[in-house]
């Protein structure tokens, strides 16, 4: 117990903090129980050992979120998802629907996927990639350090990148896992 009550003091004032209702409901009851990182009891997150993110993330946090990690997920330092977000890595065959077609997400640092968003599969979004609400994401946006929107999303704004601000936890936390020991954990139990 004394670790989690460390993990909730330290990751209090952070957009992935660990509470001990969504430690109750992942951890006691089994809403995702497996997942090694906070989710909200109403978020469904899908094959978590595709999915590797980074400090200070947690994608399916925020309620309504699908996670769906059928290909590879990787989620950078710092990235914040809305509630009802899906991200998507594998998707039926368009000529026989029984067959799934994996593909990879890349998602940068420091971005930003705003309410009711879908990320599809085969799609990367550079650092600093704010994805407007309700937005459809088809294709990639490599270089980040812009604002996109729309179905399908479109480039709505670049952004200065002397401008963004880089920061950092006082505490590092890839999920429940102190990032210094992520990448023993990391070689254990998810798939590369």
């Amino acid at each position: 117990m004394k670790t989690l009550f460390s993990r909730i003091f330290e990751t209090r004032f952070t957009a992935a903090p660990v509470t001990f209702k969504t430690f109750f409901f992942q951890k006691i009851l089994g809403f995702n129980r497996k997942v090694y990182w906070p989710t909200h009891f109403t978020s469904q997150v899908k094959n978590y050992k595709n999915i590797v993110i980074g400090v200070g993330t947690a994608p399916g946090l925020s309620p309504g979120c699908l996670i769906q990690g059928g290909g590879k997920i990787e989620i950078g330092d710092y990235t914040i998802i809305a509630p009802n977000v899906g991200i998507i890595s594998s998707n039926h065959d368009l000529l026989d629907n029984r067959k799934y077609l994996k593909s990879k997400v890349n998602i940068g640092k420091y971005c930003w996927i705003g309410m009711n968003s879908t990320v599809l599969p085969g799609t990367e979004l550079g650092d600093f990639t704010i994805v407007g609400a309700g937005s459809v994401v088809t294709k990639s946006f490599k270089d980040g350090y812009c604002i996109i929107g729309g179905t399908p999303a479109k480039i709505i704004k670049k952004l200065n990148k002397k401008d963004c601000v880089h920061y950092e936890n006082d505490f590092k936390y890839n999920g429940y896992i102190k990032a210094d020991k992520f990448q023993n954990y990391k070689e254990k139990h998810l798939n590369e």
